[in-house]
């Protein structure tokens, strides 16, 4: 490196530690004040180490400038006292000058010198401050010809450090002493920004799924595996809530008749919300509108909010916890519908419906109602936060919430039913709900009637696609209980639109039509990988409308290998470990002549890949740790693969896999040792020892820095050598090539024993700063091109190659109609954008909030779009249109299918 740029790397990293151990003794001081008594209770307030940090390093930058600039030159000795204050600036203005100033202003260096002189000079000498004389560093003697003695001035650096410290300590000490903090008003910068913050809603970001250092999903695993192996099979919540439910009380838990006696009726469904706040919020926004106006095949339609809510399940993303239900369930909800005025956030229903004042039954209530099943996500817990937030409150936003238990049944006018299922963790109903709803279909199901069957997975995909048979429970009670009358099944869980309709044949059909609809907020899922589904339960199904469709759900894949780094960056953290650990034993690679000295390309590509190949063969043979390593990571990629491949193509696939990878990193490796040794031939590096940079930087310390009262040595004593140490092993650390040259050099001539435990812990660990840095980029390449690869040739691994994208695009939710006639008429309405900045809508902050129910609102939502082209509101569409008749009117089978099918 050049003078100036390891001079200014020195002093950067001297003058930054320095701050840092001054500012926090300062601190520490000043609390110990505060617990005393001595000062104001505001002072209490721990400041933060970011701000500390950040003040250091912009005080260090501002030292290292004005030395670059001016140097750490005292006064010169022979220029009188008068001219430091001289009035130089000041002949600018003077016209008989101007021409003076002209040529020194062409005169860059006199100029940098009369600025530096009489503008920046220091503020005096020892002498000056004799309490200061043995706490300072002086300043290097400039003289014309020799110089006797040391100078006594103060070194220019140093009164500006001392000034930047003063003034924060000073500041500080106003703020938190005075009480100045409590009463002094935002300044207009600040008031603008903090106006500005509240303009915006703060929602969260969607979950990261690859990211090796997210607390939640280690949570999330945690109570998972707690959920399997306590809760499901040993304590089940829906035992306790059967337990719970007194036989003359059961109607008034589980089985809800409010909505029976209405002419008509409006709802809407939507499942696997509480991922990104945008996309969370997009959806909800749209079933808060009063109405929805889109167009249809052949006008425009006006579609009424719904007066029924059904949410199928997975509520917040990616545990169930108190932060995720409240900032990724409730928070967005609340914006799209505010509660009314009277709802406390904690408060715990304990005896519901708790109903509005002036509301004697629950039929009385006009408002929109809410009821929800829970998926497997609500389930980690064992349905605890659930039970909280769902059973024991009464307001999702605006939506009232009568509901009492995970399980419910809804009696909807003219004859329609719906039955909302828990199915837990292992896809099915317990022996209590199948008790409940086959007792429910014998003795209030009309043979007539129609019932809408809810669950949270959509077992007839999820069965076809693992090969596999579940929910017996379920198709006990469709197929001998209900014995025709179930003319529709919703689901959520995977995150897409797909409906597929029964063709008509001789054999029985329990089911007319299978809907699953789970773009409520989260990531969304491929349709592609469902696209040859055709049976279920005997009957033969055709799929009429996806959303994605097939041909975009195979296009977007394609964003795994383009977009999965910087989706997932979090990723590199544990891929670059990874890659290090399978190259461990390589470094350093001493022979690789043969490489350098090939005068062709294809020579020097054919002696690149064989050194490669016998580094793997070394492996094989001599290296424990990357062949355990490699061994390791074999079997956790056969694993990976999913379960619906036999063991013959997923030990292909999972071989495949680690090849990649372990090429990569051999490839990485071999490229980073020939850097190195390219560099070193050069002369470029090994040229010096481990710490050249701090003893270079003592020594012209010691010529430009003078220090006659030897302030640095009592530093030295008074931290018992940290100071110094500190110094030194930093500017090591930036000289991290130089030392990973030199151990280099020693290894390849006097062996790896030459090396003491902590020189090979050093090297090794250089090492891995630029090999791991080199490789991130490469192993999130590689997985994302495996993902890629497994989804659109093998249709595996849809769930992980998918969340990796983290799209919060293609959002949608179903809203149903029960007209006059009793006919059902379906229309899933989606976006294909959401938005990702949003501002307070002028609407809603207009109108009158004297209302207590916001329900009754024109405008409910309190944000809208930034960009109003891009509103859900106005690019909402109609992606799938059909009808369901009644029974008596017509044949079980017959549907009008409409338009919209993308």
């Amino acid at each position: 490196m050049g003078v100036d740029l390891r001079m200014n790397l020195s002093l950067f990293l001297t003058i930054y530690v320095s701050s840092i151990l001054f500012l926090l003794v300062f601190h520490i001081i000043f609390l110990g004040l505060w617990y005393i008594g001595l000062v104001s209770r505001v002072a209490g307030r721990r400041p933060e180490i970011l701000t500390i940090l950040q003040n250091c390093a912009v005080l260090s930058i501002a030292c290292c400038v004005f030395y670059s600039h001016c140097g750490n030159r005292a006064i010169l000795r022979e220029r009188p006292l008068e001219r430091r204050s001289s009035n130089w600036l000041f002949t600018f203005w003077k016209k008989e000058e101007r021409n003076t100033w002209l040529a020194r202003f062409l005169r860059m260096n006199e100029l940098k010198n009369e600025v530096c002189s009489s503008w920046f000079a220091p503020v005096g000498s020892a002498s000056d401050y004799p309490l200061l004389s043995k706490w300072v560093i002086y300043g290097e003697l400039a003289c014309n010809g020799s110089c006797d003695g040391s100078s006594d001035e103060i070194s220019p650096i140093y009164s500006l450090w001392a000034t930047f410290i003063g003034l924060y300590i000073a500041n500080y000490v106003v703020e938190r002493s005075t009480g100045w903090a409590l009463t002094h008003p935002l300044s207009v910068q600040e008031y603008e920004e903090w106006k500005k913050k509240q303009m915006k809603p703060d929602f969260l970001d969607m979950v990261p799924w690859y990211s090796g250092t997210s607390a939640d999903l280690f949570k999330t695993v945690f109570d998972l595996l707690v959920s399997v192996t306590v809760f499901v099979g040993r304590f089940d919540m829906r035992m306790m809530q059967a337990a719970m439910v007194h036989d003359g009380a059961q109607e008034g838990d589980l089985l809800f008749d409010q909505f029976c006696e209405k002419d008509d009726l409006w709802f809407d469904f939507m499942a696997d919300t509480g991922d990104g706040g945008n996309s969370s919020y997009a959806v909800a926004r749209l079933l808060a509108q009063p109405s929805i106006n889109v167009n249809g095949s052949d006008a425009m339609l006006n579609l009424p909010r719904g007066d029924l809510l059904l949410i199928g399940g997975d509520l917040a993303y990616p545990n169930p916890s108190e932060f995720t239900y409240e900032r990724r369930l409730f928070t967005p909800f609340e914006y799209a519908l505010q509660p009314p005025p009277w709802y406390k956030k904690g408060h715990v229903a304990v005896s519901k419906p708790e109903l509005p004042c002036g509301v004697s039954e629950l039929k009385q209530y006009d408002g929109p109602q809410c009821f929800v099943i829970p998926g497997n996500h609500d389930w980690f817990d064992g349905l605890h936060t659930f039970m909280r937030y769902i059973c024991h409150k009464s307001w999702l936003g605006g939506w009232f919430m009568p509901q009492k238990k995970s399980y419910f049944a809804l009696k909807l006018p003219r004859r329609w039913w719906v039955f909302g299922l828990d199915l837990a963790l292992h896809g099915d109903i317990d022996v209590y709900q199948f008790k409940f709803f086959s007792e429910l279909a014998k003795e209030k199901v009309g043979d007539d009637d129609s019932v809408i069957i809810m669950t949270h997975e959509p077992n007839w995909l999820v069965d076809w696609y693992w090969n596999d048979v579940s929910g017996k429970n379920i198709s006990h009670l469709i197929c001998d209980y209900l014995k025709g009358r179930c003319k529709l099944r919703i689901a959520g869980d995977l995150h897409h639109y797909m409906r597929h309709s029964f063709v008509k044949s001789d054999g029985p059909v329990q089911v007319q039509h299978l809907l699953v609809n789970g773009c409520g907020g989260a990531f969304l899922h491929p349709t592609h990988v469902f696209s040859n589904f055709k049976k279920f339960n005997g009957a033969s199904y055709e799929s009429k409308a996806a959303y994605p469709s097939f041909e975009d759900s195979s296009r977007i894949a394609l964003g795994n290998i383009l977009k999965f780094r910087k989706k997932n960056w979090q990723f590199d953290f544990i891929g670059g470990i990874i890659y290090f650990i399978l190259v461990f034993s390589m470094f350093p690679q001493c022979k690789l002549d043969h490489i350098l000295q090939d005068d062709a390309f294809s020579g020097h590509l054919r002696s690149f890949l064989g050194t490669v190949w016998n580094a793997f063969l070394y492996m094989l043979e001599h290296s424990y740790v990357s062949f355990a390593g490699a061994l390791l990571l074999l079997i956790v990629a056969i694993a990976f693969v999913p379960a619906k491949v036999s063991r013959k193509k997923r030990a292909i696939i999972g071989v495949i896999h680690v090849s990649a990878h372990l090429a990569a990193a051999l490839i990485l490796m071999l490229l980073l040792e020939l850097g190195i040794e390219t560099c070193i031939r050069h002369k470029l590096l090994a040229t010096s020892g481990y710490h050249t940079l701090y003893q270079w930087y003592r020594s012209v310390e010691s010529e430009h820095f003078p220090d006659p009262t030897g302030l640095r040595a009592r530093i030295e004593q008074w931290t018992f050598g940290l100071y110094p140490a500190c110094i030194k092993y930093l500017m090591s650390a930036f000289d991290v090539p130089e030392v990973m040259a030199v151990t280099r050099s020693n290894i390849c001539k006097n062996g790896m024993g030459s090396l003491s435990r902590g020189g090979a812990v050093i090297y090794y660990a250089s090492i891995f700063l630029y090999f791991w840095v080199f490789s991130t980029p490469v192993v999130s390449l590689v997985f994302g091109s495996y993902l890629y690869i497994c989804i659109n040739w093998f249709h595996i691994h849809f769930d992980e190659a998918f969340s990796s994208l983290r799209i919060a695009n293609y959002k949608a939710f179903t809203r149903f109609h029960i007209n006059g006639d009793g006919d059902l008429e379906v229309y899933t309405l989606a976006v294909d954008k959401v938005p990702k900045e949003w501002k307070l809508d002028p609407d809603w902050d207009g109108e009158s909030k004297e209302r207590s129910f916001q329900h009754l609102r024109k405008f409910p939502s309190k944000w809208s779009a930034a960009t109003p082209q891009q509103d859900p509101v106005h690019t909402v569409k109609i992606v799938d249109h059909f009808v369901i008749h009644q029974t008596h009117k017509h044949d079980p089978g017959a549907t009008i299918n409409g338009s919209g099918i993308p």
